[in-house]
């Protein structure tokens, strides 16, 4: 809290670890609301749903996805501060997709 009682980072907002480039959004955030993360003002692109994540910092295309102070997959393109990231914009490192395939009968 700043001196003048006012939060820092929305309470809608859940950062989970110091080196997240990603929050939890603690309720459906809709498409031009606008949010402060640690000070600072942050226009939210797209719907994202309660329980997905939303980007607080640039991630390039490549480049780790950090939640729970781990990586939880690779950027398939680049995604800006307040973009949804999901399955569109985040390809696991441990599975090929993101649904397993159903194994071959026996």
């Amino acid at each position: 809290m700043t001196p003048d009682s006012t939060p820092t980072t929305d309470p809608r907002l859940l950062h989970l670890a110091p080196e997240d480039n990603v929050c939890a959004v603690t309720t459906t955030l809709e498409a031009g609301q606008t949010l402060l993360f640690r000070g600072r003002p942050m226009r939210i692109a797209q719907r994202i749903p309660t329980g997905h994540k939303v980007a607080i910092a640039p991630i390039a295309a490549g480049e780790k996805v950090r939640k729970y102070g781990a990586p939880i997959g690779s950027a398939i393109l680049g995604i800006a501060p307040g973009e949804y990231v999901h399955t569109h914009s985040v390809k696991s490192d441990y599975l090929p997709t993101y649904t397993r395939d159903r194994a071959a009968p026996l």
